[in-house]
């Protein structure tokens, strides 16, 4: 009986171990569209901070602590994305590598705020964010990604430029990140002396553009800036190839991926994008490039900065030595530069980006690279 107490108790002694093994794992949710027309988007954040996550953990983890993911879709819906922000409050975990669109982000960032949870996107673009939380006191909202006010800084002007004297259509989704990145190019564009002949909402979702493809033949658009997705996009150059309507296509940081092409096919032909220096290009992202395409996965659009984001927080817990958030998002304020795939990094006292770069990229025959301006 003394022999089975003592088996007993050592039994017991390693479910408690492991047990604690499992709390202190430290859990990071992914949060984004990982079903719906934007789904490309959520499957680069699963795939970048899975990356991220597997990269980690097999170097030993986080002062022991492995990292584990929680996938979680919001559909790039802000009620969603609420709804979501609430329930990964409730199961009580502290990080989030998200959301993606600024009309999720932004409602969402609220909740985070109040649970004193650290939220960092590595898409959403929108200055509201951060500028809010800034405002409210809210020290856990980051951004490990550009935002619309600087990349109008960027375009803006090149638009001006580039197309004095033609005539510049501006257009936008009306979502938080597509209406938002349109007025910022707008108003650099004006400032640098070129004033559009036409800006106007479309409604996104919508199969029928050719009403807008015909008001832009009368308005004889040379360009075209849209703030929106591909979906979108990709079926106004269709509708405009089918009435033989031609026009120069600029858009944000969105397009940044195969499916445009699958949507705009050969009338996607040339146009342009703005999105942040090639990442997959960077040194420091050659290791993980490699073994995300091993995987048979292609790092483009927001995979790279998902990824970077696992990292920061990882840092972040380092730097701490505590997984508290707000202890976390104060040492990665701290001003001293974090390594990740996406080249060192460093966030100012907002949670934003500090000094960052972009290219202007084309597609052609149903790829992208970067240009000379």
């Amino acid at each position: 009986m003394k022999r089975l107490g003592i088996l007993s108790a050592a039994a017991l002694g390693l479910m408690m171990s492991a047990s604690v093994a499992f709390a202190d794992d430290i859990t990071i949710s992914v949060v984004g569209p990982m079903t719906g027309q934007l789904a490309t988007i959520g499957d680069q954040f699963k795939q970048g901070a899975q990356a991220a996550a597997d990269a980690i953990n097999a170097a030993g983890g986080v002062n022991g602590s492995q990292i584990k993911l929680d996938i979680e879709d919001d559909q790039c819906d802000p009620k969603q994305a609420v709804s979501v922000a609430n329930r990964i409050v409730a199961n009580g975990v502290k990080f989030v590598d998200g959301h993606a669109c600024s009309g999720s982000s932004i409602p969402a960032s609220a909740v985070y705020a109040e649970a004193g949870t650290l939220m960092m996107t590595p898409a959403s673009s929108n200055p509201v964010l951060t500028d809010a939380a800034a405002k409210s006191g809210w020290p856990t909202i980051m951004r490990l990604y550009t935002r619309d006010d600087a990349q109008g800084a960027f375009i803006g002007p090149w638009i001006a430029k580039k197309y004095a004297g033609k005539n510049v259509v501006v257009l936008h989704d009306k979502s938080a990140y597509g209406q938002g990145v349109a007025d910022a190019v707008k108003a650099t564009m004006n400032a640098g002396g070129l004033k559009e002949v036409d800006y106007e909402g479309i409604n996104a979702g919508e199969k029928d553009y050719s009403a807008l493809v015909t008001k832009l033949k009368e308005l004889k658009a040379d360009v075209v800036y849209f703030g929106g997705y591909h979906p979108e996009a990709g079926l106004i150059l269709r509708q405009a190839a089918e009435q033989n309507v031609k026009f120069q296509l600029i858009m944000p940081d969105s397009i940044a991926s195969p499916e445009f092409w699958q949507v705009a096919g050969p009338a996607g032909e040339g146009t342009m994008f703005v999105f942040p220096s090639d990442p997959q290009s960077k040194p420091e992202a050659k290791d993980a490039v490699a073994k995300i395409k091993a995987g048979g996965f292609t790092p483009e659009g927001f995979t790279l900065f998902s990824y970077a984001v696992i990292q920061a927080v990882a840092e972040g817990v380092k730097r701490a030595g505590s997984d508290d958030p707000a202890k976390v998002a104060e040492a990665l304020k701290d001003g001293k530069p974090i390594s990740t795939v996406v080249g060192d990094v460093i966030f100012d006292e907002k949670g934003d980006l500090k000094n960052a770069s972009y290219d202007i990229n084309q597609w052609h025959d149903g790829k992208y690279a970067p240009i000379k301006p």
